[in-house]
């Protein structure tokens, strides 16, 4: 079987793909993932992977041809859901060419895509094949799939459809206790991926002292800048834990010197650090929440966005973790995020939850009769 992945060009898109794209391989199928830019990263995980879009960089890309309506996207609290279909539709519709002609090429029996980039779908009903929607967090996906083909009519009749399958079987990788269920939704379990590192020494190490671990995503602080993670280290200070700022390739030289308990690592795979943590601070999205998740830990979650007000409200509603903002790092919450044992206990029944969810291999019979019966 022939199994085309179709991702939004960024890494938190492409990334929560990745085990399912291998547990496809593992089975004997040929897996080709076609996106651009950033998602082109899934070739670290030794997946073949095509660009559509050669020489393309998201965040030039989206400044030069959406800039005010990224501006907007980009604030703190309540959106315009609209403004975010807007975005979908324009990327896909910039992508779809490549996309289409790589399915062309390839002759997949079957597609899955994610639940932003519905060109995927486009190209299955073009070859007549089957599609499959894979959801990558808390937001449901099948209103916004269907919103996001009807401002792709030009698109599709470019490329000679008439008309998307309706009902999408979709791959739901929320725990349950956590979402509302998708329609035709099929729960899988969340294996986060966060490309392969040696291991530094200290995070094998046994941890004299609780550890918290602090990372803004791949994006945040580039757009952001290091605020909050300066009130993080402010209120750090005082409390009686190690905090690992994972920060990725950020100068960080505005922090200024550091409290003796605050440590900066630069990249480090998230699931290894969270896992040999006791809490996590982070932006709220949502491969970093479903690690936290997935590892256990309570987090204090600090939405600056896009959809990752939805996952800090799926957290807090849980009873998983603390919603907030910058301005609310401090000392007291950091305290609490440590010391609530209510909150530990919910997080570590989340992780039982996950653990429960069926896993990516086990999906693999069900995709193969979809291809099949088509």
């Amino acid at each position: 079987m022939r199994v085309l992945f179709v991702t939004y060009p960024a890494i938190g898109h492409v990334f929560p793909t990745v085990p399912l794209a291998w547990a496809l391989r593992s089975a004997g199928h040929d897996v080709l993932v076609a996106s651009a830019g950033d998602a082109l990263k899934a070739a670290d995980a030794g997946l073949h992977v095509a660009d559509v879009s050669p020489g393309f960089v998201l965040e030039d890309f989206l400044q030069s041809t959406a800039g005010e309506l990224i501006a907007r996207l980009r604030q703190p609290g309540e959106i315009d859901p609209m403004d975010g279909l807007r975005l979908f539709a324009h990327l896909n519709e910039s992508l779809a060419d490549g996309i289409v002609r790589t399915a062309d090429r390839f002759k997949p029996d079957l597609i899955v895509f994610e639940q932003i980039f519905v060109a995927g779908l486009i190209a299955a009903a073009r070859l007549g094949v089957p599609a499959v929607q894979h959801n990558f967090g808390f937001a449901r996906g099948t209103q916004l799939r269907e919103l996001t083909v009807s401002m792709l009519t030009e698109t599709m009749a470019r490329h000679g459809v008439e008309s998307v399958a309706e009902r999408v079987p979709t791959l739901d990788i929320a725990p349950p206790s956590m979402v509302e269920p998708e329609r035709d939704g099929w729960s899988m379990r969340p294996v986060p991926y966060n490309s392969g590192a040696v291991l530094p020494d200290w995070l094998l190490d046994e941890r004299p002292r609780p550890r918290v671990g602090v990372t803004l995503g791949t994006a945040t602080v580039h757009i952001n800048g290091l605020g909050p993670v300066q009130r993080l280290v402010a209120a750090a200070a005082e409390v009686d834990a190690e905090f690992v700022l994972a920060l990725g390739e950020v100068d960080t030289a505005a922090l200024g010197t550091l409290p003796d308990n605050v440590r900066t690592v630069g990249w480090v795979p998230l699931m290894a650090l969270l896992e040999r943590c006791d809490a996590a601070v982070h932006h709220g999205g949502a491969g970093t929440t479903l690690a936290a998740l997935n590892a256990g830990v309570p987090q204090l979650v600090l939405p600056d966005g896009a959809d990752r007000g939805i996952n800090a409200g799926a957290v807090g509603d849980r009873g998983a973790g603390l919603n907030g903002t910058a301005d609310d790092l401090n000392p007291v919450v950091l305290r609490r995020l440590l010391s609530d044992e209510k909150l530990s206990a919910v997080a570590r029944e989340v992780r039982e939850e996950i653990g429960s969810m069926p896993s990516p291999a086990s999906l693999v019979p069900r995709l193969e009769a979809l291809a099949l019966t088509g």
